[in-house]
């Protein structure tokens, strides 16, 4: 892969807790992984301030999920209770499709990556924060950093990976869909909402999708699972039960592409020959 980001999330360089010499950075990692399973699973009680101290409060809420997964309740974050705390993103990022062609494998790996529940988190008062993020951002997060196309591009990355492709060669890296969707109109292979509206078959599950505001400017994207008549079963990243653009989670939606502005990207006319 190329987005190799989460592999320093899956990390704790040594073990924490309330009266150890503790690192911030390391205790913001434990405390926004206690709040992600809570965000995941309400009402376990693991909700902590992102402080970067290891109180009584972080160190409580640590018993309470060592003892939820049937790991010996020491309050202390070894090597085992943070690899339980975020297999979550372990289990997204190495699980593997059961092959195909990219477009099924991408459509397969956007899936895995909804059944870990990707959330976002608030630090600090910046949205856009936390080790999902980061993971599909090459490190980056913050209020300014919408991650709707890190997450697209991480899913293609991770099943071009299979394949042994470097998705760069027919897709530049960025987290613009500006920048995306002009280049894949230069290279043929952005079809216009107009013209998808007509024939319903030019979208296959693992495409990608761009919302349209003007003719040349995009603002949302994901991964298209499925096209059911006028809609389209999504698998996005950045949005909300609403449909926001700047929302705090991967969800499945449905969209309906003869209501919206919404253009295709077919990964078929993308990659052309790559995969012949």
């Amino acid at each position: 892969m190329i987005k190799t980001h989460f592999q320093r999330e899956l990390l704790l360089t040594r073990p924490q807790g309330r009266r150890k010499s503790n690192t911030i950075r390391e205790v913001l990692k434990i405390q926004s992984w206690l709040n992600l399973h809570e965000m995941a699973s309400p009402g376990t009680g693991l909700a902590v301030e992102m402080d970067g101290d290891f109180g009584p409060a972080t160190e409580a809420a640590v018993k309470v999920f060592q003892k939820n997964s049937g790991l010996v309740a020491t309050g202390v974050v070894d090597r085992e209770t943070f690899g339980a705390l975020s297999a979550p993103l372990r289990r997204a990022f190495s699980g593997l499709s059961p092959g195909g062609s990219l477009n099924q494998r991408t459509c397969h790996v956007a899936g895995l990556h909804l059944q870990n529940k990707p959330f976002e988190l608030e630090v600090g008062g910046e949205t856009n924060c936390g080790p999902w993020v980061r993971s599909f951002m090459d490190g980056n997060d913050g209020s300014i950093w919408l991650w709707c196309m890190g997450f697209v591009q991480t899913a293609i990355d991770q099943a071009a990976s299979e394949m042994n492709v470097d998705f760069r060669d027919w897709m530049p890296h960025t987290y613009s869909c500006d920048t995306i969707g002009n280049f894949c109109l230069a290279k043929g292979a952005l079809v216009r909402n107009e013209e998808w509206k007509l024939d319903p078959a030019l979208a296959n599950p693992g495409d990608v999708f761009l919302m349209r505001k003007s003719r040349y400017d995009w603002n949302h994207t994901g991964i298209i699972a499925g096209v059911e008549g006028q809609t389209i079963r999504t698998i996005e990243g950045n949005t909300n039960h609403g449909g926001s653009r700047n929302g705090n989670g991967v969800y499945a939606r449905i969209r309906n592409y003869h209501q919206s502005a919404i253009d295709l990207i077919s990964l078929e006319k993308l990659t052309k020959n790559q995969f012949n």
